[in-house]
This record gives C-alpha cells, structure tokens and sequence, in this order.
C-alpha cells in the first residue's frame, strides 16, 4: 500500500487509533483485494499466510465435519479481521473461510508482520492484545451458540 493509503489501515476498527509510525510499517505489508462470493480464503490446518482486514462483504469461518462437509461456524461482516492463526505456532489454520458474498478487504503477508512483530516488542504486545480479544469475542460467540444448541435446566440455589 502507499502512504496515502494508510487511511484505509487507520479507519479500519482492528486498527484504529494505532500511531501512524506503526500504521505505516504495517502498511507495507498490506495490500487490497477483492473476493468474489463462493471464493475459499482458506482452508483449515493449511499454513497461516495471510490475513485481512474486512471492509465490506460477508465471510463464512467454516469447519470440516465428516460425514456432513462444511459447517458455517460463524459470519465475519465488515469491520473486523479475519484470521489470527498467522501469529500463534504453529502457524496453521484452525479453520476454514469463504466469500459468502463479493469482499472488500486489506490483506497482509503473515510473514511480514511476524518480522515487524519480532523487531518490535511494542508493536507485538498491541498487535497479540487486539488478536486476543478477537480469539475471546469469538470463542464467547461460540459458547453462546452452543448453549441456544441445548436446553439446559435451571440451577437453583446452592
């Protein structure tokens, strides 16, 4: 991207309120692309190379189940980032994403950022706290469905 373009990084949510510095190392290596629905990003335990920063569309995170294929586990929209497996070992996917309509995103090289990560102690610490707290919204998100999956009876005092 160029440096005109970090605005696209600095509007981004995952992103915001980042100091320009960072921004623009992280700039150069990032680029946009465009998915068409129906389009596999990735699929699951393949090697974490990528990941993106979604500014319209809709992608579906799915999950190989024998026996019955692809199950949707859950719908990313525009505004949050797909992908953190880039920066935990071993570097694999824990599962697998398609284009569920025509996608706007900002991609990055995992590589690249790990390299900025491991130059940049400070940089590393805010980059893995804001891939944290996308990990537990979305392990959160899971135990709420599967809680609706099962009707559970009421616990009553002690």
């Amino acid at each position: 991207m160029t440096t005109g373009d970090n605005y696209l990084l600095a509007d981004h949510p995952f992103l915001a309120d980042l100091p320009q510095h960072w921004l623009q190392r992280l700039s150069v290596q990032a680029h946009p692309v465009v998915y068409q629905g129906g389009r596999r990003l990735f699929s699951e335990r393949r090697p974490a190379e990528r990941f993106w920063l979604l500014r319209s569309g809709r992608v579906a995170l799915d999950l190989h189940v024998a026996g019955r294929g692809y199950v949707v586990i859950e719908w990313l929209d525009a505004g949050t980032v797909l992908g953190w497996s880039w920066l935990f070992p071993p570097f694999r996917w824990q599962f697998g994403a398609i284009a569920a309509e025509q996608t706007h995103a900002i991609e990055f090289s995992a590589a690249g950022v790990r390299r900025l990560v491991a130059e940049d102690a400070e940089l590393g610490r805010e980059l893995t706290t804001r891939c944290m707290s996308v990990v537990v919204d979305r392990l959160q998100a899971s135990r709420t469905r599967l809680l609706d999956l099962y009707e559970y009876p009421a616990v009553t005092g002690p």
